[in-house]
């Protein structure tokens, strides 16, 4: 069957069928449990029937005549082989199909054109399985820092023979360097808000956090650039470069780390977030774990500038969407020196004003939104929703824990104080017990679309 880039085809779509282990001679016993093992296969991937879904080719394991093809698919997540009639339509590792199952068989109904938002889809696809929370990350990294880190095994070298070994040189540098800059919990007091020096520092935060590493560098081309994803990248660099071969080549063969919670919600905000063990109590971890982990991080903060750029292409649709979405993790650091991450959403919402300017056109109107999430220790889980729309401003704050809750209310009248001070008027200020609900982020027709 030909198919149509990205529309349904004109001939009734063909059927991909499970493709069975063995063959079997075609008595009616085995033609039930052919059919009762498609159905339970399709049952686990939770597809209703005549429900239509988006799988990955994930390989394309033989192809036979008369135009049909043996293909696995990443079906939501979960591996399906199957047997597919693609006619002259070319289907390669890493292209988005669309299926839809009818009783215990799937048809192929179309393969998504190669637009710019499928290119963007596709690179997120591949990064999203392997993130590494940064938190984790920065602490064994301040351990590697503190304590050296284990190098690979030699030929014929015991494991019990080898001793930690400081960093290279250019690693140790761009992670002192990048340690140095993040900023600590005990310098953030309640009314800081309204000093300049905290403001540009809160700018300094978001402008180094990696979410605009490329553009950055675009405009101010230098080696030694503070932003978080380039200085990961000079460590993965210093550490290939030990290893002797082309980094670029070494790189490339590594498989990167994945933080559990990552795996399991892969592009929900916000992220589960867990307290990491200090620092001090991680054992040292060898050059291949370091890299690998390097990679998982950088990784992450890759899914965040995709994630960011789809849901901003999302735009203009005909579901409302933000005019920009910006999603970053922001880590920072506890008095006892320990890692955490600050989860920040930022959208910008355009919408046409009531009144006209002197050209007769609709002037637009921008409201800025902002959700920040955020755990500490002994406060708890804490989130905040702020909105702004020309001078008129409201937020509203979740803390799970009682106390916290208490603390924050007898907080508000000094936040509503700094916000007057700043020249905006306080629309709406409020403290509630628990957390909010925030969208789903989930792979749908969109590739990446967002569902209330």
């Amino acid at each position: 069957m030909k198919l149509p880039s990205g529309q349904q085809s004109s001939t009734p779509p063909a059927p991909i069928t499970s493709q069975p282990g063995k063959t079997h001679e075609a008595t009616q016993p085995s033609r039930e449990t052919a059919a009762l093992s498609a159905r339970q296969q399709l049952n686990q991937l939770q597809l209703a029937n005549r429900e239509t879904a988006l799988a990955r080719v994930a390989e394309v394991i033989n192809r036979q005549g008369s135009g049909n093809a043996e293909i696995l698919l990443d079906v939501r997540g979960k591996p399906l082989q199957v047997n597919a009639a693609i006619g002259a339509t070319e289907l390669t590792r890493g292209d988005w199909v669309k299926i839809m199952r009818a009783g215990n068989e799937l048809h192929l109904m179309g393969k998504l054109a190669a637009t710019p938002e499928a290119a963007i889809s596709q690179a997120l696809a591949q990064r999203m399985p392997w993130q590494q929370s940064l938190d984790s990350g920065l602490a064994k990294l301040m351990t590697a820092l503190n304590r050296g880190m284990i190098p690979e095994l030699t030929p014929g070298q015991l494991p019990a023979s080898r001793s930690p070994q400081p960093l290279p040189e250019a690693a140790r540098q761009a992670l002192q360097s990048l340690l140095a800059r993040l900023p600590a919990s005990n310098v953030l007091a309640p009314g800081a808000g309204t000093q300049s020096n905290t403001v540009q520092q809160i700018r300094q935060w978001v402008a180094e956090s990696g979410l605009f590493a490329e553009s950055r560098l675009a405009q101010t081309p230098s080696a030694t650039l503070p932003d978080l994803k380039l200085a990961i990248g000079r460590m993965i660099t210093s550490l290939l470069t030990e290893q002797g071969g082309d980094p670029a080549t070494l790189f490339n063969r590594l498989t990167p780390l994945a933080s559990p919670g990552l795996v399991q919600a892969p592009l929900q905000f916000p992220q589960a977030l867990a307290l990491s063990p200090p620092a001090s109590s991680s054992d040292p971890t060898s050059a291949g774990q370091t890299l690998r982990m390097l990679a998982g991080m950088l990784n992450r903060i890759t899914v965040n500038q995709l994630h960011s750029q789809i849901l901003t292409a999302r735009a203009g649709g005909e579901t409302p969407a933000p005019a920009s979405t910006m999603l970053m993790d922001l880590p920072w650091v506890t008095p006892q020196n320990e890692p955490r991450v600050a989860q920040v959403r930022i959208e910008q919402h355009k919408e046409e004003s009531a009144s006209k300017d002197r050209s007769d056109k609709r002037a637009a109107v921008s409201e800025w939104r902002l959700n920040l999430a955020i755990d500490l220790e002994l406060a708890g889980a804490l989130n905040f929703e702020v909105s702004l729309r020309h001078e008129e401003v409201s937020a509203r704050v979740w803390a799970e824990k009682q106390d916290t809750l208490k603390q924050v209310n007898e907080e508000l009248p000094l936040l509503r104080r700094s916000l007057t001070d700043l020249g905006l008027e306080v629309t709406d200020l409020e403290c509630r017990r628990g957390s909010p609900s925030y969208p789903t982020t989930k792979l749908e027709h969109r590739l990446v679309d967002t569902r209330a």
